[in-house]
């Protein structure tokens, strides 16, 4: 064999060798380090939920399902026709999905915010966007419409959960309080239920409110502040000069009785909270302006004779 006719069969062999690395490399890599654009999560792994690259690849995966009651906290259209979903359930948490058909008119009456789905999710891997399959357990917009609060309330809520609770973390005690104060739309007493609501959200975030002594004396009597840098309770004595920098903590804060004027000034201080210590946490996102117009909501109805 001559030195070039070598030479070539090196070189060839050579380029094999990179060629065989690179295609057991690139079978490591997620879909869209392969080069395939990328237009959404869901784009992504659409092609791996029909099963075809994996037949391609040969490769063993298990495919990934669970079935949960849960509420609709968010939906988007995706595409053409699909929706992407946000479901709020005791163990899964808020876990997002494909629904496909989502943006029909067929499917239009199922998907309302604060909607209760009998959902199923299925993926081929866990950290896949997956997809859903749901039917309606009990619709919730269509009876808070004709009353302000109830309706604001809703959009409050569901924006709120989809604002703080992180993706596919288990929040099982917040679920059933959630699930109570929806179902209980339209009380009289709805508004004292919902500051609590949102004092339990600030407590599962991380954020709770010591309201039992006080942080300067830890005295129980006459508490009637907060820090709005502890969120601890102080009392009225132990305020003195810096009471005008401090939160307002009315009774009904801590599960006691009060009127409008108190849940309002209740929800100045749990609002607080979310605006200066939960949003900053979560890159200093926004809340959701919905919780503003319950507030007005609120103040309104208050108002009424």
């Amino acid at each position: 064999m001559n030195r070039s006719t070598t030479d070539t069969t090196a070189a060839s062999a050579r380029k094999n060798a990179v060629v065989r690395a690179e295609g057991e490399s690139a079978g490591n890599m997620p879909f869209h380090a392969m080069g395939a654009p990328v237009i959404s999560s869901s784009d992504a792994i659409l092609p791996q939920m029909c099963g075809s690259t994996t037949a391609d690849r040969g490769a063993n995966i298990t495919s990934m399902e669970w079935r949960a009651d849960g509420s609709l906290l968010a939906v988007r259209r995706h595409g053409e026709s699909a929706a992407i979903v946000e479901i709020f359930a005791a163990e899964q948490g808020r876990h997002l999905g494909v629904v496909r058909g989502g943006a029909s008119r067929k499917m239009a009456p199922l998907l309302q915010v604060g909607a209760q789905l009998d959902v199923t999710w299925r993926a081929r891997l866990a950290d896949h966007l997956g997809a859903y399959t749901v039917d309606l357990v009990k619709g919730r917009a269509a009876e808070a419409m004709g009353e302000r609060v109830a309706l604001a309330g809703l959009a409050a809520m569901c924006g709120l959960l989809s604002f703080a609770l992180p993706e596919r973390a288990p929040h099982p005690s917040l679920y059933a309080r959630s699930i109570a104060l929806l179902d209980g739309l339209g009380a009289e007493a709805w508004p004292r239920a919902y500051l609590g609501w949102e004092r339990a959200l600030l407590e599962e975030m991380g954020f709770g409110l010591d309201l039992e002594t006080c942080a300067a004396t830890g005295t129980t009597e006459d508490l009637a502040y907060v820090s709005p840098k502890t969120g601890r309770a102080v009392s009225r004595g132990a305020a003195g000069v810096w009471a005008d920098r401090l939160l307002p903590l009315p009774d009904v804060l801590r599960g006691g009785e009060g009127g409008t004027a108190d849940v309002l000034r209740g929800l100045e201080t749990t609002g607080h909270f979310l605006d200066h210590h939960l949003a900053p946490s979560l890159g200093d996102r926004k809340v959701p302006g919905a919780r503003r117009r319950l507030i007005d909501a609120i103040a309104r109805a208050g108002r009424r004779p």
